[in-house]
């Protein structure tokens, strides 16, 4: 036997590649028992060998078999009715016999499927009969003698093991029900379900209606049983009864037309009912079964079973889990979680997954990768959820075999699998695995050998499957090269205030009395689901009482349970890194980033990497922008590590950052060398409590200090100096802000200081004059508003950081140090002198920002890698080394350079020089292979000449107004944005720049010519605004956005390519173009072509579906056609004095504003518009009508009209914000011609202003608006127009109106009526019926010869004017009438004499104006009103007997008046 396919293993076994083979006739049992044997090995992971399913195209299928054969452990041979008639089936079991014999790793076991075993040894009955044909046959012997010998193995005879059931029962119903039943699918089969001593027609209609599906299945022998038949009968009643019941069937081997029409099979099984009362409803029930959806066997998979079954399963497990696909309600806020980590799962696709979750203690993510599970688990052919591995794996890692028993026996189904150990079990699982797309939840992981032994490998699984991780430690999932790492998100304050409401009260929200209780909880609970379920079970049932208590206990004793729980994780850590977490929780949180790692580095401790395990064993986290952050519990816990040892002697805590209790322990001088660290807020501290106070904290190494600003003079007073203040020598970082003294103290010996931080002191020097010390620790030194004038840091040798701010009185550095990494000095203005050391060998970053420096020589700086010098602005000088080997980053920005040479650069990405205006000379590398990004800006430089850029991607020379000429590589593969706005140049070439996203050549102003490529294919961004090119073709930009071409006032021909599909801004301002035809341009948001003055011809898609705004403004075109815009806003065709004819679309649903100004359209038809808000149809002198559905204007904030029809001005106007309701009209008009001899009235033109801000401002403004169009005007025709106004509040008449408009008791609401210079004679009695009126204004209406007798009826009315009637010459006596009366004017009526003589009744009167009247005595009445002010002129008072006043009320007139 060939061995060279065997596999050994590590004990020298020959590892075969089948476990199993079988052989059987394909023609008895392939589709059937066969098909149900195969999928049953294979589900628990047995690799099998089936004939039809691994014999591969174009081999030759003996040799296969042979092999197949021999590289299998186990055979089952199924003997059936049929098996002898194959010759293949015989050759097969002589090979298979042979196998058994030569060794014992083979095995072979008989399956006796429907024959007898002597019928195969003896070869009679039906395997004589199969056999027959191969009496004379050469092989019949050996062929016979296997027969023999396979019938004497052990195995198994299918009729003593199952009993027999008639036609589905014991076969393909047997196994559909284990196969639901493997998918927990709950399914009722009545010969497992029906208890005993039942009337069981009782418990199938039960079980019928408790069932959410029915699975019928038709087999030749269903209807004769009346049992099925009366069952079929309920199913149908409970199918139509409710949706909740849905029924399927399955045509196991009958025909659906014999179960519809019974007839066939169906017929004769159905016969002896024929005279039964029921028959007619059991052949209705069949009838309208076959009619349902389902499946027929021998049309689906060929006619196996097996496959049918699974495809049963999975669509019914599907129905289910869209039933059930509802996330648990008590998981607040799950839903979207869940999604996002199923989208990350990217099911649909056929490989290998693993994700983490990640997450600190308690924050939910067992919860949420179990939520995922129950969510997506229907879609896996075996699922296992292995809970708690951190815990389950101890000790000494003896639990994993446990948990690889479990996912065996999870995704296998079989409970008796065993492992002996971590090694076999990773064999089981590579080997069984692999043949099943399998979801495994491995939780609560914390160590990478888990995952080695639980999910060693991709390669273990079935592409398709999914492995959700979830931990607390990230590098856990980093180390395991998981695919993507999902943060859990704590709860927001609604999810947690719903879940904390759950649990405490049972209910979504808090009850009444506890909302702000409950907000308190939730406040401390800062979004962590354990706490909020843990103090919800707490509280629910205590009164307010308790819950005030418990609160106020959790001020200072933290909750336990949360405790414990978030411990674990701080457990796990190392020495080291605990000793930084616990820094961080007491002392750094809130700290950026980097200024927490020098501080940490200052103490001894590898920071960044230290920093980054808290990170990834979700301890900390770093904000947006750069903080060190953490949740609060786990900040809570960290004090509580440090506070628990001596819970009530906070002087042997080694950190201390409670203000109360710092000042106790400084203020008796009690401090301990426990401490460690001390961060204090020092405002209003005695100075003298906190020097003396430090003596005793011998291993103090961090200090920080914010103490109140005491000014230099006051200081001078204290009876102490910083002599007194007694500095622990163990420092390592001190940070001071407003250190009160000008140095440090002089018994601080400073010789472990590392970190030194000062801000907003008085610090003159940092050693007293005499004072010799060296900081030879000292790394990081940091000065801010601070008022130290010199700085010589021979004292600091190993100085690598330093940084100065707003050390405005700073003259001189020297640096003597060449350990210095960093330094950056800003807004040190005065700063005349930096003396840099020869060689700086480790400075990688210089930063100066605002000095008085003149020159900088920088010496050799091999490692610099930023150089940004900004508003230096005296510096004439700058000298780099030629080689900058490293420098990255060159920034120069308003420096008075005039030259600037740097020539060894290979690293250089980013160069910029902005506002040096006196550099006329440049000298860069011929060669920048790694420069990226490349910023002039006002510049001037002529030329510039770039050599050798493969990685430029920005290019940007604004401003650089004498700039005539630029060489760029002719290739440029990466450049992405090009930017040369307002320069000199009068042509461009772009070479090959196939990334190019962004050129904008704006305002240069000389350019007539532009080589563009033929392709951009990712241009999106082009601006050419301001340029003299006379045509552009635009080649191939199927990325384009926007493309800007204003004021390219020459520009007389522009080609757009036929597609520009994501074109979506276009605007072409002062151009010179005729036509323009614009292609595909579907995406097109914004279009303008303003002052085209000579475009006469435009062509747009008929579909813009997303065009917002359209602006034609001063075009040539005569007509246009505007097609299907749904989403234009803003349309403007105005200054288009040539259009005669505009076609909008017949609906514009979103359309705000239209502008038509000085458009010669005699028609405008609007279609449905209903969200228009602004209409200018000014100077559309030809427009004759106005075409719009009562909808279209209901918006309309802004009408104009003017100097269309009869309107020389027509503005309406909806006020915004409507902080009070107003409805004024302003009516002049104006006589143009004689009165037409059918019509007393004259033609006018009118000037219309009107306001509205009702809800009926449409019909109002309809009616205003056909004043100006259609027939002639009347006082009919007015009337209608005016007292059909709803709501009108103020109307203003103005003008040679001769009649007042009749009806104007229907303008219900209005409170103002004027009217000023109108030919009327009289007014109408309906006047009086106005209710409400407050005002009457009658000016300059000098015809007006009476008011109406009754006018006392305007009860309402506060003020009468009557100016100016000349005519007017009595005053009703109902005048006196007027209760609310408060102003009446008479001035200038000539013709008025008196006043009625029960004038005295106007109670409420208080200004009374008769001058220019001939008034020249007053009733008597009038007297009794007191305070009355009376203005006249002088006689007609004086001849009133009364006395006058008079006062001055403009430069040049005067007043005169009296009071009653």
């Amino acid at each position: 036997m060939s061995t060279d396919r065997w596999i050994i293993d590590s004990n020298g076994q020959q590892l075969l590649k089948y476990d199993v083979f079988l052989s059987f006739r394909g023609e008895d049992t392939r589709k059937s028992f066969v098909d149900h044997l195969y999928h049953a090995l294979h589900q628990k992971g047995v690799e099998t060998y089936k004939d039809d399913t691994k014999i591969r195209k174009g081999k030759t299928i003996s040799h296969e078999l042979i092999q197949a054969i021999e590289d299998s452990k186990f055979y089952i041979i199924v003997f059936s009715k049929n098996y002898a008639s194959s010759s293949w089936c015989l050759e097969e079991l002589v090979k298979i016999m042979e196998c058994q014999k030569m060794t014992d790793q083979h095995t072979a076991y008989h399956v006796f499927f429907d024959v007898e075993p002597t019928e195969v040894r003896n070869q009679n009955g039906a395997v004589e009969a199969a056999f027959s044909k191969y009496e004379k046959n050469e092989s019949a012997g050996k062929w016979r003698e296997a027969l023999r010998n396979a019938a004497d193995l052990a195995g198994w005879e299918l009729k003593n093991i199952l009993d027999g059931g008639e036609d589905t029962r014991k076969s393909f119903v047997d196994h559909l029900y284990h196969a639901l039943h493997q998918k927990g699918v709950e399914t009722y089969k009545d010969d497992t379900k029906i208890r005993k001593g039942k009337t069981i027609s009782h418990e199938l209609i039960q079980a019928i209606e408790d069932s959410k599906f029915y699975i019928i299945v038709f087999s030749k022998n269903y209807a004769s049983s009346s049992w099925c038949l009366e069952e079929l009968v309920k199913i149908m009643e409970c199918q139509k009864m409710t949706d909740q019941h849905t029924a399927y069937h399955v045509f196991f081997d009958v025909e659906p037309t014999e179960v519809r029409n019974q007839n066939g099979a169906v017929e004769a099984a159905f016969s002896k009912y024929e005279k039964n009362e029921s028959a007619g409803k059991w052949r209705e029930a069949l009838r309208n079964a076959a009619d349902l959806a389902g499946w027929e066997l021998k049309n689906i998979l060929d006619g196996h079973e097996a496959k049918l079954i699974q495809k049963i399963v999975e669509e019914i497990s599907l129905e289910l889990r869209f039933i059930n696909s509802g996330v648990d309600e008590n998981l607040i806020g799950m839903k979207t979680r869940i999604d996002d980590v199923v989208s990350s799962l990217e099911l649909g696709f056929d490989d290998v997954r693993m994700i983490g979750i990640k997450g600190m203690g308690g924050a939910g993510k067992t919860t949420l990768a179990r939520a995922v599970y129950d969510h997506i688990s229907f879609q896996f052919e075996g699922c296992s959820f292995v809970e708690n591995v951190r815990e389950e794996s101890k000790p000494s890692m003896s639990g994993l075999k446990l948990l690889q028993k479990q996912v065996l026996s999870d995704v296998l189904s079989d409970q008796g699998i065993s492992v002996s150990g971590v090694l076999e079990g990773k064999s089981m699982l590579k080997k069984k695995m692999c043949g099943k797309k399998v979801l495994i939840v491995l939780d609560d992981v914390d160590k990478i050998e888990q995952l080695v032994a639980l999910a060693g490998d991709r390669s273990w699984f079935k592409p398709g499957s999914r492995i959700i991780i979830t931990t607390r430690d990230a590098q856990v999932l980093i180390g395991h090269k998981v695919n993507l790492i999902r943060d859990v998100h704590l709860l927001m304050d609604k999810e947690a205030m719903c879940l904390f409401s759950r649990h405490a009260f049972g209910r979504e929200i808090p009850n009444e009395g506890y909302k702000e209780l409950s907000e308190q909880v939730v406040s401390y609970a800062a979004g962590l689901p354990l706490t909020i379920r843990v103090l919800g079970s707490f509280l629910c049932g205590k009164d307010d009482l308790d819950w005030k208590d418990a609160l106020e206990r959790l001020e200072t004793i933290p909750l336990n349970e949360t405790m414990k729980v978030l411990e674990l994780s701080y457990i796990g850590l190392e020495e080291d890194y605990k000793e930084i977490f616990l820094d961080v929780a007491c002392i750094l949180k809130g700290w950026r980033k980097e200024n927490a790692i020098r501080a940490l580095e200052s103490c001894g401790f590898r920071a960044r990497n230290g920093l980054r395990v808290l990170e990834l064993k979700s301890l900390i986290t770093t904000s947006e922008v750069g903080h060190l952050w953490m949740h609060d519990h786990i900040e809570e816990m960290g004090k509580n590590i440090v506070r628990r040892l001596s819970p009530n002697e906070p002087k042997r805590h080694s950190r201390l950052w409670i203000n109360e209790e710092i000042v106790d322990i400084l203020a008796n001088d009690s401090g301990t060398q426990a401490t460690k660290c001390i961060t204090l807020n020092a405002y209003g501290l005695n100075f003298e409590i906190l020097m003396n106070g430090l003596t005793n904290m011998k291993e103090l190494r961090f200090l920080y200090v914010d103490a109140e600003y005491v000014r230099e003079d006051k200081v001078s007073k204290w009876n102490f100096d910083e002599v007194s203040l007694h500095l622990p020598n163990a420092l390592r970082f001190l940070s001071w802000e407003n250190y009160p003294f000008s140095s440090l103290p002089k018994t601080f010996q400073a010789k472990d200081l590392v970190g030194l931080e000062m801000q907003h002191s008085n610090i003159v020097q940092l050693l007293k004059d005499g004072e010799e010390k060296v900081f030879l620790k000292l790394r990081f030194l940091k000065f801010r508003d601070s008022y130290i004038r010199t700085l010589d840091l021979g004292l600091a040798p190993n100085l690598e950081m330093l940084h100065l701010k707003n050390c405005y009185n700073l003259v001189k550095i020297k640096l003597i140090t060449h350990n210095l990494k960093e330094l950056h000095l800003e807004s040190c203005d005065n700063l005349e002198e930096l003396h840099m050391p020869a060689e700086s060998p480790k400075l990688r970053s210089l930063k100066l920002f605002v000095s008085k420096l003149t020159t900088l020589d920088l010496g050799i700086i091999p490692n610099l890698e930023t150089l940004s010098l900004y508003q230096c602005t005296d510096m004439v000088e700058l000298q780099i080394p030629a080689e900058c080997s490293k420098l990255l980053r060159l920034e120069l920005n308003y420096l008075m350079l005039t030259t600037l040479r740097f020539r060894i650069t290979p690293n250089l990405e980013t160069l910029r020089l902005n506002n040096c205006t006196h550099m006329v000379e440049l000298q860069i590398p011929a060669e920048c292979s790694k420069l990226v990004n490349l910023e002039f800006d006002n510049l001037v430089l002529t030329t510039l000449r770039l050599g050798i850029t493969p990685n430029l991607k920005t290019l940007r020379l604004n401003n650089c107004t004498d700039m005539v000429a630029l060489q760029i590589p002719a290739e440029c593969p990466k450049l992405v944005n090009l930017d040369l706005s307002n320069l000199k140049l009068r042509t461009l070439h772009l070479g090959i720049t196939p990334n190019l996203e962004t050129l904008r050549l704006r305002d240069c102003t000389d350019m007539v010519e532009l080589h563009m490529p033929s392709e951009c294919p990712k241009l999106v961004d082009l601006d050419l605004s301001n340029l003299k090119l006379r045509t552009l073709h635009l080649g191939i930009t199927p990325n384009l956005e926007t493309l800007r071409l204003n004021s390219c006032t020459d520009m007389v021909e522009l080609q757009i390519p036929a597609e520009c599909p994501k074109l979506v801004n276009l605007d072409l301002d002062n151009l010179k173009l005729r036509t323009l035809h614009l292609g595909n341009t579907s995406n097109l948001e914004t279009l303008r072509l303003n002052n085209c003055t000579d475009m006469v011809e435009l062509q747009i898609l008929a579909e813009c579906p997303k065009l917002v705004n359209l602006d034609l403004i001063n075009l040539k075109l005569r007509t246009f056609h505007l097609g299907i815009t749904p989403n234009l806003e803003t349309l403007s065709v105005s200054q288009c004095t040539d259009m005669v004819k505009l076609r909008m679309p017949t609906e514009c649903p979103k359309l705000v504003t239209l502008d038509l100004n000085n458009v010669m359209v005699r028609t405008l038809d609007l279609g449905p518009t209903p969200s228009l808000e602004r209409l200018n149809l000014e100077y559309c002198c030809d427009l004759e009508e106005i075409n719009a559905p009562a909808e279209c204007l209901k918006k309309l904030r802004h009408l104009d009209i003017s100097h269309c029809g009869r309107f020389d001005s027509f503005v309406f106007e909806d006020t915004w914000p409507k902080l009070v309701s107003l409805f004024e009209l302003h009516l002049i008009a104006v006589k143009t011609g004689a009165c037409d001899p059918s019509n007393t009235w004259p033609e006018f033109q009118f000037t219309c202003y009107y306001i509205d801000d009702s809800a009926s401002s449409f019909e109002n403004l309809e009616r205003l608006v056909s004043l100006g169009f259609g027939a002639r005007i009347n006082v009919d025709f007015l009337s209608d127009i005016m007292c059909g106004l709803q709501c009108l509040r103020m109307l203003t008449l103005e003008g040679g109106i001769p009649e007042v408009p009749k009806n104007l008791d229907g303008l219900d609401c209005l409170e103002e009526l004027s009217l000023r210079s109108t030919d009327i004679k009289t007014l109408p009695d309906s006047i009086c019926m106005l209710k409400h009126l407050k005002s009457l204004k009658l000016e300059s209406c000098l015809l007006l010869e009476k008011l109406p007798v009754d006018i006392g009826r305007l009860e309402c009315l506060e003020r009468l004017v009557l100016f100016d009637c000349t005519l007017l010459q009595d005053i009703p006596n109902s005048i006196c009438e007027m209760k609310r009366l408060e102003h009446l004017e008479l001035s200038y009526c000539i013709r008025v004499e008196k006043l009625p003589e029960e004038f005295g009744r106007l109670k409420c009167l208080k200004d009374l104006n008769i001058q220019g009247t001939w008034i020249s005595h007053l009733p008597y009445s009038i007297f009794g009103l007191k305070g009355l002010r009376v203005v006249g002129d002088r006689w007609s008072l004086e001849a009133c007997g009364l006395t006058r006043k008079a006062r001055r009320t403009s430069y040049e007139d005067d007043e005169t008046f009296c009071y009653i």
